[in-house]
């Protein structure tokens, strides 16, 4: 197959993820309403008194507003909980049809590489939206930093509803699995109800590398790269999983031999002879 034939249907099924993910009206209101309506609330319920707490990657004490270190807090579970049930819808919905495809010729690269752009676009798009939200409300100290914490966090999250929707049978179960991960993962690392704790167990969530830039995006000058590689080590590790849930979902099922069922003899009759 020619180059041209490869990006054909590598755009093909690009252009279908996408207009699965647009054609997802209640992720579409997720996006519209409930990031605003969470990082809005989070802003205005919280005091603003200055909160004093130990900055983990760094080891240094900031002072931030307690109400925009909650809203900060509220936008990295925002993002990963979308992002996350966005990617599992599409996988748990969209598996049969990926399989059916996979069996008819379609190669299971161009669909995997489509995941991940569609995957890319809505991260990127979600994470500069929220920060954004934020910047109307104050001003983060690092902005594009906040961005992308975000943005990987989104990422690791999306590769983890690949995975799960490409594993389990039942909806509900997915749905569950990413609420309960993301409440443990983003409530065990809030900097007000867990500030002095280094607990290696922190160190092992799936958004410490981006709570930790967030963070320091938001209050310092501190870049944090390292970090922000420690969460990029979390996606690759949820997209490697992903790509063997997937491989493992759209696997050829028929036996490369199949084996052809042997016609019985016929039972030895005696010739019928007319009677004379």
């Amino acid at each position: 197959m020619t180059g041209q034939g490869h990006a054909r249907l590598f755009v093909t099924a690009a252009r279908y993820a996408l207009t699965e993910h647009l054609r997802n009206r209640f992720a579409m209101v997720l996006i519209a309403a409930f990031i605003p309506m969470w990082t809005a609330l989070a802003y205005l319920s919280i005091p603003d008194e200055q909160t004093r707490f130990r900055l983990r990657a760094t080891g240094g004490i900031l002072t931030p507003a307690g109400n925009q270190l909650t809203e900060i807090t509220g936008a990295l579970n925002a993002v990963t909980l979308i992002i996350g049930f966005m990617m599992y819808a599409s996988a748990f919905s969209g598996g049969g049809f990926d399989r059916r495809l996979a069996l008819a010729g379609y190669p299971r690269t161009h669909l995997l590489l489509a995941k991940i752009t569609s995957l890319t676009l809505a991260s990127g798009a979600v994470a500069v939206y929220a920060t954004a939200l934020i910047h109307l409300l104050w001003t983060p100290r690092q902005p594009l930093l906040l961005a992308a914490a975000l943005f990987c966090a989104a990422m690791t999250y999306g590769a983890l509803g690949v995975a799960l929707g490409s594993l389990l049978r039942k909806e509900v179960e997915g749905m569950f699995a990413i609420v309960m991960i993301s409440v443990i993962d983003v409530g065990l690392q809030n900097p007000i109800a867990n500030s002095v704790s280094n607990s290696p167990v922190v160190r092992l969530l799936p958004s410490y590398g981006a709570m930790q830039v967030g963070t320091a995006a938001g209050f310092s000058t501190t870049a944090l790269p390292g970090y922000l590689g420690i969460q990029l080590l979390w996606f690759t590790a949820a997209a490697l999983i992903s790509l063997l849930a997937f491989h493992r979902r759209t696997r050829n099922a028929l036996p490369r031999h199949p084996r052809i069922p042997h016609s019985r003899r016929s039972q030895a009759t005696t010739p019928y002879s007319k009677p004379a």
